[in-house]
């Protein structure tokens, strides 16, 4: 299509205000960085904060924080033991807490889960996308119910909760959507191909929602997805690394919360893995094959044996 010279001219000026724009966005982040967080956290206190996975690992461990923080925490998980004993600890801890049971393999579960909570405990104003598994096998080796499963639990349950959620958050211009996918969103792994795309696609549905947000102009309702490496809550046991730090649930849960009550879009953890990104987006395939096996990236799954399931 051709252009006008008008058309060119006021293209042109957009360009130009993008690139001042730029510098300006980069300069204000350089600045909050350099401003103490605990003058740049927001203020959840009364806030209905659902927790997915909440049973257990970092998601029983951000019930916990985000209580301190004065939220009115719900978890779901489908370990009805588990829940009830976050339940008790944010209790005992001083916060408020509520459990329910739910699958989220199920989207009709779901759906009348949200319904309840609505009804029990109010509108949901942050809602943390936390429930993930694992298989650990080679392709050939995952049972097709497997793959379905890692699919259902990593980032479908993640559309059926946020479509629960949203129409609320969208009539009050208020609210936050928590993804926490992984490194393994960004990065592929051996012997994780299931797991790798369900990441890969929570990774995008955080910035695909963001969008869709900004273009309605919901600039109220707040995403961040969290992009952590290996976390040794058992999820990933055996597994060995010469490059990724094994990070302890405390800190990921703690900058979890803090990337929530700062409204950081993005989370990487640690914050180096940064450069895997880059390295990813600059380097040819070769070079990138070639430096994974340097640094054992490609067998780092090969002694992987996973959670150990309790009675």
């Amino acid at each position: 299509m051709d252009l006008t010279g008008k058309e060119i001219a006021i293209l042109v000026l957009r360009l130009l205000f993008g690139l001042v724009y730029s510098v300006y966005c980069m300069v204000e982040t350089l600045v909050l960085t350099l401003i103490p967080r605990s003058y740049r956290r927001k203020d959840i206190r009364g806030n209905v904060t659902l927790v997915t996975g909440g049973g257990s690992g970092i998601g029983r461990l951000m019930c916990i924080k985000l209580a301190a923080r004065g939220a009115i925490v719900v978890t779901w998980d489908v370990n009805e033991e588990g829940n009830l004993e976050t339940v008790r600890q944010v209790v005992a801890a001083g916060g408020q807490c509520r459990a329910y049971t739910v699958d989220l393999c199920n989207r009709h579960a779901i759906y009348a889960a949200a319904t309840k909570l609505k009804q029990e405990v109010g509108k949901v104003d942050i809602l943390v996308n936390n429930a993930g598994i694992v298989t650990g096998k080679k392709l050939l080796d995952s049972p097709d119910e497997s793959i379905i499963k890692t699919f259902e639990v990593n980032i479908l349950s993640h559309f059926w909760t946020t479509k629960a959620f949203l129409a609320d958050m969208m009539a009050r211009n208020k609210g936050h959507i928590v993804t926490i996918a992984s490194m393994a969103g960004k990065i592929p792994c051996n012997r994780l191909v299931d797991y790798c795309s369900s990441k890969f696609a929570a990774v995008g549905f955080d910035e695909s929602l963001r969008l869709e947000l900004q273009v309605e102009g919901k600039t109220g309702i707040k995403t961040t997805v969290v992009c952590p490496v290996f976390i040794s809550t058992g999820m990933f046991e055996g597994m060995t690394s010469k490059i990724f730090p094994v990070l302890k649930p405390e800190y990921v849960a703690d900058e979890t919360v803090d990337g929530i009550l700062l409204n950081t879009p993005i989370v990487y953890l640690p914050l180096s893995a940064k450069i895997n990104v880059f390295l990813g987006l600059l380097l040819p395939q070769k070079v990138l094959y070639y430096l994974s096996e340097a640094v054992g990236l490609t067998h780092m799954m090969d002694t992987f044996v996973g959670r150990k399931k309790t009675k």
